[in-house]
């Protein structure tokens, strides 16, 4: 295959790079197979007719309007390895055209469901107090170190929402054999029966929930949907951990309802980041943090560039990209995730 017969593909996968989503051997395929052109994901309009009319695919979530994609006649696919939907594209432009969108976020499940699970398990026993006050001489032996423990194995958790994430958690809480119930209005009952756990009101996930953890996606109808009223309905004690996005929660409540001691909470992911050093959650006692970590593996960013390869090459040969998850007309619009600008 000569240099021009290469098809083109437009990097801008910012903050993200190349090297850091394609291990060596997966960035020498791409550079073999493919004529790359890097690019700031706001510098698109300047790359100019000969580039954007040859691009078949994009690396990245570059904002894109209406104008330039027109001038993107060969474009096949956007590869989106942020695995965020922004609302910064003509979507259904780019769904009349046959165009896929697809996300890689599903490499982040199980690394952020280990650390949801790390971090009930925390709650449950004290472990990173137990720790300090080690360190610091005053630690409890036994059983009076052991004064609001409790198991995780068979307890009530609630999981609201049971996209990658969700259903990655419960595989990992399976070993716990936890009576799990679930709230997710955007998947069918019978969905939810076959991954073994029971579909529930929200209501009933809050109420009846020892453990709950939060991993749904920021939509049009959900930003801060769980407030004040949400955490005064939880079990006294209940664990409440976040990994999805802090804009599903009013944190200023969440914030007074841990203070409160009515529950204890961890969260991975913040409204701010980095959190301003004088926020108040960060000298909370019985809020457990993690600054946005929980999926930042470097295996997790290299399986990225993998599915990216493969559904390149499926979508070369004609067929559907099937690795990476492709973006709903019906749901991608809803989406009000903000963009990473940390890895």
């Amino acid at each position: 295959m000569t240099e021009l017969q290469r098809p083109l593909v437009i990097s801008a996968p910012a903050p993200r790079t190349l090297d850091l989503i394609f291990t060596r051997e997966a960035r020498q395929q791409l550079a073999a197979k493919y004529r790359i052109v890097e690019a700031e994901p706001d510098g698109f309009a300047a790359l100019g007719d000969a580039v954007l009319g040859e691009a078949r695919y994009i690396i990245g979530q570059p904002p894109l309007d209406a104008e330039t994609l027109a001038r993107m006649s060969q474009l096949r696919c956007v590869l989106n390895v942020e695995s965020n939907l922004i609302d910064n594209m003509p979507y259904e432009v780019l769904f009349a055209r046959g165009i896929h969108v697809v996300t890689t976020g599903q490499v982040f499940a199980e690394p952020v469901a280990e650390l949801g699970v790390a971090m009930a398990l925390n709650l449950a026993r004290g472990i990173v107090d137990a720790d300090l006050a080690f360190r610091e001489g005053r630690e409890l032996w036994g059983g009076e170190g052991n004064g609001t423990a409790r198991l995780l194995t068979g307890a009530d958790v609630g999981i609201i929402g049971f996209g990658d994430l969700g259903r990655a958690l419960n595989r990992v809480l399976s070993g716990f054999r936890t009576q799990t119930k679930v709230f997710d209005p955007w998947m069918p009952a019978s969905m939810l029966n076959d991954h073994g756990v029971r579909p529930s009101s929200l209501e009933e996930v809050l109420t009846q929930s020892d453990f709950i953890f939060v991993v749904a996606a920021v939509t049009s109808e959900n930003r801060g949907f769980l407030g004040a009223d949400a955490f005064a309905s939880m079990r006294k004690g209940a664990a409440f951990i976040l990994l999805s996005r802090a804009d599903v929660v009013d944190f200023e409540a969440l914030t007074a309802v841990v203070e409160s001691g009515h529950i204890l909470a961890a969260s991975d992911v913040f409204p701010q980041e980095p959190l301003p050093a004088d926020h108040p959650v960060r000298g909370l006692k019985g809020f457990l943090r993690s600054a946005h970590r929980a999926g930042a593996l470097d295996s997790a960013f290299k399986k990225m560039g993998d599915m990216v390869l493969e559904d390149m090459d499926l979508m070369d040969r004609g067929l559907p990209p099937m690795r990476c998850k492709r973006a709903e007309r019906e749901t991608v619009s809803r989406m009000r995730s903000r963009p990473v600008t940390v890895n």
